[in-house]
């Protein structure tokens, strides 16, 4: 069977060098091209060298010449809704790693992809690790009437609160199936975090942290407290792989991982 031919968007960023690495080591991947918006070259010498690959800025050149199966995105909102636009009418399938998109955007994702019958995963978070903890959240957002969450990042992250702190609480209220309870507040306080689905959710950003997040869950006489820590960008890319992998046999959106690992 011949490997799943891939562009990666956004290869020089952080994410983007681990991406096309991981593919490297994958037999049933194959790295055939990327995009960036800045170039050095017209080509990227692959990490196992192995050779190079097509280097443009320009998507629809790179689409053309490679002719990928599969897109992998880790680039920003603003280029990743442009891009699938691009690619679904080429019926061109895509693995989004990009966080920040909007309800309207997943929507006009999902629509796009079932009318070109195309498959789209779009997950905020790719760590096996992180994707059982918000599934160990839902579980217990059930039993429990009180919950935060501290979900620390490294300073250069952009959002606040993180993509995989908003998917934790809208999974946890979806389960619970009502809001949780809130303590009194005698004055508002910004010191209390961001109310996320009823869920206070509180972001810190450090030099020193790539990723952490901590679900905590109160109810008489005692606390859950459910952790997942990132130590290393590598721990995404089982993730990212298997996402590659299941895509090409899926139409529309799926959104997280859950429904691949058959959570």
């Amino acid at each position: 069977m011949a490997p799943i031919r891939v562009v990666v968007n956004g290869a020089s960023g952080k994410m983007g060098r681990e991406v096309v690495s991981a593919l490297c080591r994958e037999s049933e991947l194959q790295p055939v091209g990327a995009v960036e918006l800045k170039v050095p070259d017209k080509s990227l010498p692959l990490p196992d060298g192995s050779g190079t690959v097509p280097f443009s800025n320009d998507l629809e050149y790179i689409l053309a010449s490679c002719k990928p199966d599969v897109i992998i995105d880790f680039s920003t909102p603003q280029s990743a809704m442009p891009t699938v636009r691009i690619a679904v009418e080429q019926g061109i399938n895509l693995v989004i790693g990009t966080t920040g998109l909007t309800t309207e955007e997943l929507d006009e994702i999902d629509n796009l992809a079932k009318t070109h019958s195309v498959g789209v995963v779009v997950a905020a978070n790719f760590a096996l690790g992180a994707i059982m903890m918000i599934h160990l959240a839902k579980i217990a957002a059930r039993y429990f009437d009180y919950a935060e969450i501290i979900e620390q990042h490294h300073h250069q992250k952009a959002d606040a609160p993180s993509g995989t702190a908003l998917t934790t609480a809208r999974a946890m209220l979806e389960a619970k199936g009502k809001p949780f309870n809130q303590p009194p507040e005698n004055k508002p306080s910004q010191s209390r975090g961001q109310h996320v689905e009823g869920i206070s959710v509180h972001s810190i950003r450090l030099p020193c942290i790539l990723a952490r997040q901590e679900v905590l869950l109160g109810g008489s006489g005692q606390t859950l407290s459910i952790k997942h820590d990132t130590v290393s960008r590598e721990c995404y890319m089982p993730g990212v792989m298997l996402a590659t992998r299941g895509v090409v046999k899926r139409k529309g959106l799926i959104y997280g991982l859950d429904t691949l690992l058959g959570l």
